[in-house]
């Protein structure tokens, strides 16, 4: 380099030293400056390097970052494919990018996508999966506008449809739409290719939700208005179990969908569909009703068939006995299957001749197996009453016998009202206790206070009325009327001794006097002898001033025994006073009722025993 500069520099300096002839006259020479640049450039100037730039730049494609553009595959290896877009310099991309086209090959155009134009070893950064994901997002935003149909792989299922590949884009579709029929087996439809229409894009969440259905619908849209235009009422068709309901049954009838309901399947009783019909079976079914509007068909399948009514034996009549099978339970009844799609009710009422209310359920179980009587049939309304209770004896066939006037019972108490007691002598047998035939002491305000719903009770028949079905019961008549012995024990002008239970009341206090017997005292005959007022619980003497037998009321005094002036009779005198009759009385009474089974009895049985013993 050295040596090039020395020659250069003598190349110069010869250049620049002028050369005079002898016989000629000096002529000065122009000095031209050295081109380095052009030395540096292979002899080009700087312009002609500027021009070449230009023309080279011109023959580059105008490319820029973030952008999708087509590229060619130049070179392939077993992990990478270099690709060419025109520019300066080849991108490298990953073979995995192109695992979806085992076909690849040099010279295929693949779309890239430009991450950087050159990174920092000056290297062009393209991707193939970004540029199919921004390719995709504008179709599938395209198609969704136009309409157009688009064919996708479906990769695999999910839980309520599947996931299909649309343009490298991972699309929803729903269960729903993948038919116009339910599809029971998702599985069949993985790893095919199927067209669909891009119904919804979520932007926000990068969702694609695509459906098959929406083609099939457009297609038998038309065959609808075909099939419904050739419709006719009582037209019966072939048609394919769709789906079965709670409610109903869905029928294709070749591209428009009919719907029998439940109670059209069969003319007996149907607990779900799924016991007359089965998925896929083909039927037999009659058209009820259409409406062109809606195109909604109603079916029939049991109207194929004849009125089981319609097979009734004509003698079959009011009064026979039928058998049948429980199949519906109410509380109000029990509904009886006697021959396939022929029923009778059996009112609760007449399951038995026992006149409390009680439910169905009571006396029967769904499957039972019984037999009644007919107690209606109305072949035209096509209804049917039956009655259990017919084919048992009536307990009231022979009341008189079962129950004469003055009979002594027991029964059972069943249900209270205001007026009286309700009790039951035998099963269909009741009669009613009056609230006065309950005791001939206490006075009773409601039943409830004397006895309770269960209990036991002693009667005697009073009244019978065997055309209304009533009885009339006594219960205090069992027991001799003690007031016909209070008579004589608390005569007025009598003393006993009693004490105050009641002093809450205005203008009477109540007084407990021998014997189990409540008497009244008026306020102002509490007064004692040193001017104070006899109190709650005090015992005291208190003279009768009033017996009445009818309103079973004793008036008591204490005030009476000491403002007369008159000796006080002893209360075991008052009480001797007619007790030889008293004791009579209770005695014939205990021997005509062995058992004592009311308080009111016990107090009397106290009673003979203290007279008999004074004695």
């Amino acid at each position: 380099m050295a040596e090039e500069t020395k020659k250069v520099e003598e190349t110069v300096e010869e250049t620049a030293t002028p050369q005079v002839e002898a016989t000629t006259e000096a002529v000065p020479v122009e000095k031209k400056e050295f081109d380095w640049f052009a030395y540096e450039n292979d002899g080009y100037s700087e312009s002609e390097v500027a021009e070449l730039d230009t023309v080279y730049e011109q023959s580059l494609s105008s490319v820029e970052e973030k952008t999708v553009v087509d590229g060619t595959i130049i070179q392939l290896s077993d992990t990478e494919a270099i690709v060419s877009i025109g520019y300066k310099s080849e991108g490298v991309i990953a073979i995995n990018e192109f695992r979806y086209n085992p076909d690849l090959k040099v010279g295929d155009t693949v779309e890239v996508f430009i991450e950087s134009l050159e990174d920092k070893n000056g290297q062009l950064v393209l991707s193939h999966r970004t540029a199919r994901v921004h390719r995709a997002w504008q179709k599938v935003n395209e198609v969704l506008k136009t309409g157009e149909v688009i064919t996708g792989f479906v990769k695999c299922r999910t839980k309520g449809g599947l996931i299909v590949d649309v343009f490298g884009l991972e699309a929803f579709l729903p269960g729903s739409q993948i038919d116009v029929k339910p599809i029971r087996d998702y599985d069949v439809y993985v790893g095919k290719n199927m067209e669909f229409k891009v119904v919804k894009i979520n932007h926000e969440f990068k969702n694609v939700v695509v459906s098959h259905k929406a083609l099939i619908e457009a297609e038998l849209e038309e065959q609808k208005k075909v099939i419904i235009g050739g419709l006719e009422k009582g037209q019966v068709l072939e048609g394919t179990v769709k789906n079965i309901t709670s409610y109903g049954v869905f029928i294709d009838l070749g591209g428009v969908d009919g719907l029998i309901h439940i109670t059209d399947l069969s003319w007996g009783r149907v607990g779900h569909p799924e016991e007359i019909v089965k998925l896929d079976e083909k039927i037999n079914v009659v058209i009820l009703d259409f409406d062109n509007d809606k195109k909604r068909i109603a079916l029939g399948l049991k109207q194929l068939q004849p009125h089981p009514w319609d097979n009734l034996s004509a003698d079959l009549k009011v009064g026979d006995k039928v058998k049948g099978k429980v199949i519906i339970l109410a509380d109000y009844g029990a509904f009886v299957e006697i021959a396939e799609g022929v029923e009778g009710l059996i009112h609760v009422s007449e399951m038995s001749w026992s006149q409390h209310l009680r439910t169905a359920q009571n006396f029967l179980k769904v499957g039972d197996e019984v037999e009644a009587q007919i107690l209606t049939l109305d072949r035209e309304e096509r209804k049917m009453s039956l009655g259990m209770k017919q084919l048992m004896p009536d307990p009231w066939e022979n009341i008189e016998e079962k129950y004469p006037i003055d009979s002594k019972h027991k029964a059972i108490v069943r249900n209270f009202t205001n007026f009286g007691v309700f009790v039951e002598l035998e099963e269909g047998v009741d009669g009613l206790i009056h609230i006065s035939d309950l005791s001939w002491q206490k006075k009773i305000k409601h039943p409830s206070e004397f006895c309770k719903v269960g209990d036991e009770m002693e009667v005697i028949v009073l009244e019978l009325d065997r055309d209304n079905r009533k009885i009339a019961l006594g219960h205090k008549q069992l027991e001799e009327n003690p007031w016909d012995v209070f008579e004589n024990t608390f005569a007025e002008g009598s003393v006993h001794q009693g004490t105050i239970i009641d002093a809450k009341k205005d203008k009477v206090t109540i007084v407990s006097l021998p014997y189990g017997v409540e008497g009244v005292c008026p306020k102002k005959h509490l007064r004692k002898a040193d001017g104070s007022t006899a109190q709650m619980d005090e015992t005291l003497d208190f003279k009768v001033i009033e017996f009445n037998k009818d309103a079973k009321k004793i008036v008591v005094s204490h005030l009476r025994t000491f403002e007369e002036g008159e000796d006080k009779p002893t209360t075991t005198k008052s009480s001797k006073k007619g007790g030889s009759k008293s004791s009579a009385a209770v005695s014939a009474n205990n021997k005509s009722n062995e058992k004592s089974t009311l308080g009111d009895i016990d107090a009397l049985a106290a009673l003979k025993s203290e007279m008999e013993g004074k004695k």
